[in-house]
């Protein structure tokens, strides 16, 4: 994977990869940052930069609502470099330019961008501690001193997703920024929101919410577990998907399907565990995994007159101990008999 972007962000040599050059990822940058150095610096300087410029009107600036929000949130001063007057930010455009030279030439390549976030890291700071000034004492030894100055963090970092309102498709997909994400079944056709990340979506509908990490334009993230109540009445599709399905659920699912068809064969497998699936969407897996493993222990194959039917029994409520001991009775029909009598005797 090559790194397509890294933000030099502040302090002594945080410098962050990034996935893109997005409002979320330069918000993302500075929470990051923030956290990494303990602290805050007082005061930060900046191009003038649409991430956090809205308007210059003479030497004032508005800014963006989001950096606001930041600046808000972290109590720094943020200030601006004047307009073509690239040098006011000091040697910031230089150092960011010898980093990317001494620690991303070639291209640094890895499995993931967090890892070689990690590696860029690992490398900063070694050549930070052997970095000595002109005399002879450590940067280290130099930033311990200057630390003490950092505002304090607050109690809780800034979320830095943005919300946007999406339309859920007929089939529980959603589209954002040209991918597509799964969410339940039971959600097709409703609005949600969407909390945009910079390394994932979040997604919120009728008081529920899922999380997936983010995917480039026109992939497509699904997750086959959001379409259980479907798969319970489609064998075909179980059989279709089912490499995929039971990566999703892991053991003891994948030994089970494995059981299943060396004994009945795929397509009999897959009508077992679509009723399985059914089960595990209605009665949940606490429930279900004691009936999969003893089948498993036993290589038992037949499992459909083993499968729970009965709702599964209610969650106990604590409640506080003064009403712990009040009893509600319920009403039934015989509490209402001497509605129907008259000196003793029924009404015909």
């Amino acid at each position: 994977m090559e790194v397509p972007a890294a933000v030099d962000v502040l302090g002594p040599r945080v410098h962050l990869a990034l996935s893109a050059l997005r409002h979320a990822a330069f918000l993302d940058g500075h929470v990051r940052a923030f956290a990494y150095l303990g602290g805050v610096p007082r005061r930060c300087i900046y191009d003038n930069l649409p991430a956090a410029v809205r308007k210059i009107v003479g030497v004032e600036r508005k800014l963006t609502k989001r950096f606001e929000a930041l600046v808000s949130h972290y109590l720094f001063e943020p200030c601006f470099a004047r307009v073509g007057e690239g040098h006011d930010k000091g040697g910031v455009e230089s150092r960011g330019k010898g980093i990317r030279l001494q620690h991303m030439a070639p291209v640094p390549r890895g499995e993931s961008l967090t890892a070689i976030a990690q590696m860029l890291i690992t490398d900063l700071e070694r050549a930070f501690a052997e970095r000595r000034n002109s005399e002879g004492r450590s940067l280290a030894e130099l930033w311990n001193e200057e630390r003490p100055q950092l505002l304090l963090l607050p109690a809780a970092p800034l979320e830095v997703s943005e919300p946007v309102a999406v339309e859920i498709s007929s089939r529980a997909l959603v589209r954002i920024e040209g991918a597509w994400y799964s969410t339940p079944s039971r959600w097709a056709r409703l609005r949600a929101t969407a909390f945009i990340g910079v390394e994932e979506i979040r997604l919120a509908c009728m008081g529920e919410s899922v999380v997936h990490p983010r995917v480039g334009s026109g992939r497509r993230r699904v997750v086959y577990r959001h379409y259980l109540p479907e798969l319970a009445r489609k064998p075909q599709a179980v059989r279709q998907i089912a490499p995929e399905l039971l990566a999703e659920l892991g053991e003891p699912w994948s030994s089970l399907w494995q059981l299943l068809a060396a004994t009945h064969g795929h397509l009999e497998a897959a009508r077992v565990l679509a009723k399985l699936l059914g089960t595990l969407e209605k009665h949940g897996e606490e429930r279900l995994r004691p009936v999969l493993e003893a089948a498993l222990a036993q290589q038992r194959a037949g499992l459909a007159d083993e499968i729970p039917s009965a709702p599964a029994p209610p969650e106990s409520i604590m409640v506080p101990e003064g009403l712990a001991n009040i009893v509600i009775e319920a009403a039934k029909a015989a509490d209402y008999d001497h509605l129907l009598l008259t000196d003793g005797e029924a009404h015909e």
